[in-house]
């Protein structure tokens, strides 16, 4: 009987690629997956470590696992991803139930460290350079089969001061154009409708292997690939937004109208702070140009209350250019002070408490504008992608190109017949409830 091993990533797409990556060379190599965790002999946690929230997640879940192994239900529990990245020695040391803690520069190490833990050697840690994680390869789609992320580059340059990315994950490395559209074309032999494009700045795409940023390039050439429907984009900086990439999305059909700008902040002194430039005028510029350029787009972004030193005043500029600017889509999440970024040694640091209630009242705000949004669909004709049947509610439920995977609303609707995991069906829009839209397929 062969090992089974079950895998839970943690975190964003980007990481989750990776796990995919670990779980083809697993399978490769003999390996019976399984996908109840639970179930498993060994079980990989693949962990984020951004933010501290996502840290006690992943901490948790390996806590969890490793009480499984003390009852004797499992074998071994692998920590792997940002969170082993990042602490390496000190996760190991602090939880000692642990079998081994691997780098993502020895993602491709994966079978050789289960080998080992089944060979007898204890507390493996493995480390390597962080370039040598592999950025393309083949890999089991672990998102709904006819939806895949595919990533484009790997690492960040932006260094931000409030961001641990650049230190966990390495310098920006792009993929070639040729090996990008070669996997899209690999998907789309599989099923897979629909394209997320993700890299930590997806508009940088490019940029060190050819000079000049070529996310437009890139993006006409997927357009090309057969069997391919939707083709979204996340994490485009507002910097390097240029007028090239808007033409692109407004005269591609496969490229959805939707768009995803972290731009963290509105207020100048507080951007400035963050590293990251611009000012409420020119951003608003920005949006005003997109939203003229490509009309009907959905645009979705976060915000970051609490950065050290925000003042009320900023706080309620930030408010007012979240009213303003009506946002389709947009999270807010409270200021996390993380080690070994400048912004955590930065002297005025903005209490927890309220950090948390500005990111509440961002949220709050964001829900009366996503109810008015939401009302301007009432009667139209969606194009919907099938994503299951909600046996409780006793309908259909997919999303629109207004939305991406895992982070947005959905669409319930009814149907008089069958339908099938990943096909495409108008609906038309009956009702709203919080984020989601309801409706009839016609």
């Amino acid at each position: 009987m062969s090992t089974r091993v079950g895998m839970v990533s943690l975190g964003c797409a980007k990481n989750q690629v990776d796990a995919e990556r670990m779980l083809y060379l697993l399978k490769e190599a003999g390996f019976e997956l399984v996908a109840d965790a639970a179930l498993a002999d060994v079980v990989i946690v693949n962990t984020c470590g951004f933010i501290e929230s996502a840290k006690q997640e992943a901490i948790d879940t390996i806590l969890e696992f490793c009480t499984l192994k003390q009852e004797g239900r499992i074998k071994a529990v692998v920590c792997t991803g940002c969170l082993a990245e990042r602490y390496r020695e000190e996760v190991l040391k602090e939880i000692p139930e642990l079998d081994a803690v691997v780098g993502i520069g020895c993602n491709g190490d994966i079978v050789q460290v289960i080998r080992n833990i089944y060979a007898g050697d204890k507390d493996i840690n493995l480390f390597g350079e962080k370039e040598n994680l592999e950025i393309e390869g083949k890999r089991i789609i672990s998102t709904q089969p006819f939806y895949a992320y595919l990533k484009v580059a790997e690492g960040c340059d932006n260094y931000c001061t409030f961001c641990a990315i650049p230190s966990i994950r390495g310098r920006f490395r792009s993929r070639s154009v040729e090996s990008i559209t070669e996997e899209a074309k690999e998907l789309a032999a599989r099923g897979v409708t629909e394209l997320v494009v993700i890299a930590q700045d997806t508009t940088r795409y490019g940029e060190d292997l050819y000079g000049e940023p070529r996310l437009p390039e890139l993006l006409r050439e997927l357009c090309k690939v057969e069997g391919i429907r939707w083709i979204r984009t996340l994490y485009a900086y507002p910097e390097r937004i240029t007028d090239e990439l808007l033409d692109t999305i407004a005269e591609e059909d496969k490229l959805v109208k939707y768009l995803d700008i972290p731009l963290q902040h509105c207020n100048a002194e507080i951007l400035r702070r963050m590293n990251r430039g611009g000012s409420r005028e020119e951003l608003k510029a920005l949006i005003e140009k997109i939203r003229a350029r490509i009309p009907g787009i959905v645009l979705r972004t976060t915000m970051l209350t609490g950065f050290p030193g925000e003042t009320e005043e900023q706080f309620e500029e930030l408010c007012s250019f979240v009213k303003e600017m009506k946002f389709e889509r947009l999270g807010c999440f409270a200021y996390s002070a993380e080690e070994g970024t400048p912004a955590a040694g930065f002297e005025d640091q903005v209490p927890i408490k309220v950090k948390e209630k500005r990111s509440e009242i961002i949220m709050e705000e964001q829900m009366f504008i996503s109810d008015r949004f939401n009302e301007t669909q009432l009667g139209k004709t969606l194009e919907v992608v099938t994503e299951g049947f909600d046996r409780y509610a006793e309908c259909w439920y997919g999303r629109s190109a207004m939305d991406a995977p895992e982070i947005d609303g959905k669409v319930f609707f009814t149907s008089d017949r069958k339908l099938r995991e990943g096909e495409y069906v108008r609906v038309q829009i009956d009702d709203v409830m919080d984020y989601d839209l309801l409706g009839t397929r016609i």
